[in-house]
């Protein structure tokens, strides 16, 4: 029989889902009834216990362990009448565990994005060059972020965020070579908060300047990746998307990489790179690119944590480059065997950064790496030059 309850969490598909089982005696007749493969009815039904479970409803997991999923154990708390030795009352008491949480709105948000509507295909350009790989870095752009140029010497809000990303790119993209591959780096910190209940840090808390809501936030951010990674298949054969986890939107950047692969899932010319490990690779031919947002790690430890995480790769190369933001301004240097290319960020310094006497050039750099030789060329974009 149906769970009403559980049913009252469901997407339309998983109502249906829910329906064919109830109807054929499970998973895999109600698959063969639908024409799918039963894994896709099993993870459907998976996402919406645990979406449900993450809005409180978890009916197998109610006052006793294990507890549900999102949740840690505290201890609990037990009410005895006097002379019985079974309790009348048990009280479990818990704490919200960030990874189990994060897996659960993983499966939940891949069932959701069975609703999204896929996009066609789009013609592909003529007259890219077959070795050269274009890689345009977005970090630390801190969309939804308020700033003052009264204390940061320029102003910062989702208007100007949307309008400077933009151009900054389409820049990039113009003046750099035709390359057969477009790869779009958003390295981290693409969102300036995580949370729809209070702007604030993920893992600290500390309070954030903000424009706006979530909400708004959200459709911002969206709005302007479509149209990055559209500009990007309008100028190359194949594009390469990176949507890497910062310290401001751990699980922002899950829902963005989820999202993001079903949106394209029907443009063969789009990849979405899928990692759950902040640590993400690319091989272009013998080029070695890896990249890092910069939180977990410190970039004179990314040469050897590349080399041992991933050594088939590096091994198979003989030009390796590592990528990293999150510490706002420019930093390069050549390791053995791999140089490590800090990013700096568009973004205008905000109050804690201006407070802090924290200064660096905002600007972006598009690198062209050739599948022999490397870097062949840069070239770099500020602002000013786009205003």
């Amino acid at each position: 029989m149906i769970d009403a309850q559980l049913a009252s969490f469901a997407t339309v598909r998983q109502l249906e889902y829910l329906e064919a089982i109830d109807k054929h005696g499970g998973v895999v007749a109600a698959a063969r009834a639908l024409g799918v493969d039963h894994s896709t009815i099993s993870k459907a039904i998976n996402g919406l216990r645990n979406r449900a479970a993450l809005m409180g409803y978890s009916p197998e997991h109610h006052l006793t362990r294990p507890i549900a999923p999102g949740l840690r154990m505290r201890g609990t708390s037990q009410l005895f009448r006097r002379g019985e030795a079974e309790p009348v009352l048990e009280w479990v008491k818990t704490s919200a565990d960030e990874e189990a949480r994060l897996r659960a709105q993983q499966a939940a948000l891949e069932a959701l994005a069975e609703e999204l509507p896929r996009l066609a295909p789009i013609a592909a350009p003529a007259g890219t060059q077959e070795a050269l790989c274009n890689l345009y870095t977005l970090t630390d752009s801190h969309v939804g972020m308020l700033a003052w140029h009264r204390e940061g010497g320029a102003d910062w809000d989702l208007k100007i965020a949307e309008a400077t990303l933009i151009r900054c790119f389409e820049h990039m993209v113009m003046a750099s070579p035709a390359a057969r591959v477009g790869f779009v780096n958003q390295l981290g910190d693409y969102l300036h908060f995580d949370s729809a209940v209070a702007p604030v840090t993920p893992t600290h808390a500390h309070v954030l300047d903000a424009d706006g809501r979530m909400p708004k936030m959200v459709r911002t951010a969206v709005r302007i990746l479509r149209h990055v990674v559209d500009f990007a298949l309008s100028r190359h054969e194949q594009v390469i998307v990176l949507l890497a986890e910062g310290n401001h939107d751990i699980a922002s950047s899950v829902w963005l990489r989820t999202m993001f692969a079903a949106l394209y899932e029907n443009e063969p010319r789009v990849t979405v790179i899928d990692s759950e490990l902040p640590y993400y690779v690319h091989q272009h031919g013998q080029t070695m690119l890896a990249f890092h947002h910069g939180h977990l790690k410190k970039p004179e430890a990314l040469p050897i944590l590349f080399a041992a995480q991933f050594p088939v790769m590096w091994g198979a190369t003989t030009k390796r480059y590592a990528h990293c933001g999150h510490r706002h301004h420019t930093d390069e240097k050549e390791h053995s065997g791999i140089t490590v290319h800090q990013h700096p960020t568009l973004a205008a310094r905000d109050a804690y950064a201006a407070r802090g006497g924290y200064l660096a050039a905002r600007q972006v750099t598009a690198l062209t790496y050739h599948s022999t030789w490397g870097e062949v060329a840069r070239n770099t974009v500020t602002p000013d030059m786009v205003a």
